[in-house]
């Protein structure tokens, strides 16, 4: 199995670095109470980034799962299966450093506790649970799942970056798989595949991107026993909240709400305060809080008594001076019959600044005609203000997603 993790790595400030979840999960649990810090490398990240990571976190050596993923110039150790009854000893509060999404460049990293990662999570036995996830447990939302797996000592079924959806759906089957969760894109992913037949879980959980009426209403359809709850989290704002009404959005009553989490929004964005939050950004000279807020960057609007998610602050397409969030249109797309998902972005226009153009993913490949794009196109029209119909709209067998699990919008 390979020799134990040396004991001087106690007090150090390590890098996992591994090729697979299931040893990143044996790293992290051998090594928390140990390292005083642990930088979460996601399957992701450029190698390029890695100097000014080791830098930025000051990390001692590099834990990997193979000499490959060793970085050059610096210490490097293998991880091992922990020897069987052998108990881990902490002896110092460990840092866990993880990797904030949707950024192109050199990669910011976020400070959690484990109590804050573990806030929400009763820690009672769950008999018969087997959680499944889409997610990597590298990342925040998968992390979560990993930590109430453990915590819970419940089973935990983990997927495969190169694992085909279908074959991924029926191990979940194979093994009884009673919770699952993912993003909306995972889950519309999902629902195409005939596979899923051979699922039932009885708990369905959505976060990363904005669950829209659309993807609830089909959960609901698909499997209608399960309790179904879309949740509000973050790598900097750690767990906000959960919906569990089956609408989208959330009520207005939980802004201003006391409670351990406080929410309010500012300038139309949401703001998160609470003991979940992450401490601080590692290496940077940017403030993670405002006096304990976090400001998350996602924009929502108030209608009646339910707040809307409108979109990222930094994804707005600017056509003539008039701004659109791309997922207001996707959400009157997705919710067309036939349409299983969209992306909509803005492609350069030298009249306007950028056009609005939609990628439609259908769930019957019989409806790629030009008549079924024009009534998709009439659905917009309908719903939406000119400015924010597509003046393009094509249809595409898939969809990229990031290595989060999120609709990929750069490139």
């Amino acid at each position: 199995m390979g020799r134990a993790i040396d004991a001087d790595l106690a007090g150090k400030h390590v890098l996992l670095r591994t090729a697979d979840q299931l040893t990143a999960a044996l790293g992290l649990i051998e090594l928390d109470g140990v390292a005083q810090r642990i930088v979460i490398a996601p399957p992701d990240v450029k190698p390029e980034h890695l100097p000014s990571v080791m830098e930025r976190a000051a990390i001692d050596v590099v834990v990997s799962d193979g000499p490959a993923l060793a970085v050059d110039g610096a210490r490097s150790e293998q991880v091992h299966l922990p020897q069987a009854g052998k108990a881990v000893t902490a002896t110092c509060k460990t840092e866990w450093v993880l990797f904030t999404s949707g950024t192109t460049g050199a990669p910011k990293m976020v400070a959690h506790t484990l109590e804050g990662l573990t806030g929400t999570i009763q820690p009672a036995a769950q008999e018969g649970t087997v959680w499944g996830t889409f997610y990597d447990i590298r990342r925040y939302g998968g992390l979560q799942i990993l930590l109430r797996a453990l915590l819970g000592r419940a089973s935990l079924i983990l997927s495969d970056a190169s694992e085909d959806v279908a074959d991924f759906l029926a191990r979940l089957g194979q093994h009884g798989v009673t919770h699952l969760t993912g993003t909306p894109s995972h889950w519309r992913r999902a629902l195409m595949s005939p596979a899923n037949s051979v699922i039932n879980p009885r708990y369905v959980r959505l976060s990363g991107e904005i669950a829209d009426q659309a993807i609830l209403d089909s959960l609901k359809a698909r499997f209608p026993d399960a309790a179904i709850g879309h949740a509000y989290a973050s790598t900097e704002a750690g767990v906000g909240f959960e919906v569990t009404d089956g609408l989208e959005g959330f009520p207005a009553a939980f802004i201003g709400k006391p409670g351990a989490v406080e929410m309010k929004v500012a300038d139309g964005a949401l703001h998160i305060r609470s003991p979940r939050t992450a401490n601080q950004y590692v290496g940077g000279t940017d403030a993670l809080m405002n006096e304990g807020w976090v400001d998350t960057g996602d924009m929502v609007e108030l209608k009646g008594e339910r707040y809307y998610f409108a979109g990222r602050i930094g994804g707005i397409i600017n056509v003539g001076g008039l701004k659109i969030n791309p997922e207001e249109v996707e959400a009157v797309i997705n919710r067309y019959p036939g349409v299983r998902a969209s992306r909509v972005s803005g492609r350069k226009s030298p009249i306007t600044g950028a056009i609005v153009i939609a990628d439609v993913v259908l769930s019957d490949v019989a409806n790629d005609n030009a008549t079924f794009k024009q009534a998709i196109l009439d659905a917009c029209r309908e719903k939406l203000p000119a400015f924010k119909v597509p003046a393009m709209l094509r249809f595409v067998p898939a969809l990229e997603l990031t290595a989060g699990g999120k609709l990929s919008r750069h490139g």
